[in-house]
């Protein structure tokens, strides 16, 4: 998720096990250490651009990396602040930092992006898709009981905290079983076999969700709003997915930009077509702002001319916020 979501859960974490007086400590402690796993950003390559997405989410955020994450944040922090907070010992800084640091994997697997939480033993991109990349109405609640917290003093704030999130990702996973319900319903009605089907909420909410699926080598896409009484449907789109041989039959199997596909490919959790609008684009129909088209977010880019040994170019779509942004406000509302 975005930073400050990730430093406010890394601050909720850390206060669980601080005292009255040491709430605002811990809460700083635990909001450092609960972004630092995202210094995982710094990894890039100036020639492959891919390289960025295959370490994004990899070790840094993986379940056995946890302890070694929080004593790198915890050397620093209380070399740092220790002696100014007159913090006496070191194990306290560590297990601050060591729960800060565990809500970062977990937090991101709850989004649809992809998180590697079982590397080195496996690099399956966990994603249970029960909340937005980014939800303020997730996020604001806790950065003010979290900062009350730890202004008061008073613990009962903090506790406050924890049930909202508790109850922010329990509303997620059932919004989420719902989404599956109608994507399911609407597959049958349609008379279609589905291979894959994902669901998940859009932009900074959790109303209204993207359906995709797989079916007779097409990929699907279609969006529900949750009512309490009844849900509405927009049918949406599709679009043939990504065949190398029909749709790039100029590309060298054994060639960099091959290989690279199929990089892209177990990022995009094989949800890859050729842009309609480009036959050298090849698009990642995950993501879209509004979640029944096919308007990716990003993509990669081919060259027919290409040497070999040459990788593809990453790209991100140009946004069309105000536009979208009014479209997306009348679906949730209208």
């Amino acid at each position: 998720m975005d930073p400050l979501s990730q430093a406010v859960l890394g601050a909720a974490a850390a206060q669980s096990i601080a005292n009255k007086k040491q709430l605002a400590k811990a809460a700083v402690f635990g909001a450092l250490a609960g972004m630092a796993a995202d210094l995982d950003v710094l990894i890039k390559s100036s020639s492959d651009s891919l390289l960025a997405l295959e370490y994004h989410r990899h070790f840094s955020h993986s379940l056995i990396f946890i302890p070694l994450g929080a004593l790198f944040c915890a050397l620093l922090l209380h070399l740092l602040l220790g002696r100014y907070w007159q913090l006496r010992f070191f194990k306290q800084s560590y297990m601050w930092c060591l729960l800060g640091y565990a809500t970062h994997g977990l937090l991101d697997a709850c989004t649809s992006y992809g998180t590697q939480l079982l590397w080195p033993f496996s690099h399956y991109r966990v994603s249970w898709d029960i909340i937005s990349i980014i939800d303020p109405l997730f996020t604001l609640p806790l950065l003010v009981l979290i900062a009350l917290a730890a202004a008061s003093k008073k613990r009962h704030y903090y506790y406050g905290a924890l049930a909202w999130a508790t109850l922010y990702f329990s509303l997620g996973y059932v919004q989420h079983e719902r989404a599956l319900a109608v994507a399911k319903n609407l597959i049958v009605d349609r008379g279609q076999q589905a291979t894959f089907i994902e669901v998940k909420p859009s932009f900074a909410n959790l109303l209204l969700w993207k359906i995709i699926y797989q079916a007779d080598d097409h990929y699907y896409v279609a969006a529900t709003r949750l009512g309490l009484n009844a849900n509405k449907l927009w049918p949406g789109v599709s679009i043939p997915r990504l065949d190398i041989q029909r749709d790039l039959p100029w590309l060298d199997t054994g060639s960099q930009q091959a290989k690279d596909i199929e990089r892209f490919r177990w990022f995009s959790a094989g949800f890859i077509a050729l842009d309609p609008t480009n036959p050298y684009q090849i698009i990642d129909i995950r993501y879209s702002m509004l979640p029944n088209t096919i308007a990716p977010l990003w993509g990669i880019r081919l060259n027919p001319q290409a040497a070999a040994d040459d990788y593809v170019q990453f790209y991100n779509a140009p946004r069309k916020g105000s536009t979208r942004a009014g479209t997306l406000w009348k679906m949730l509302v209208e």
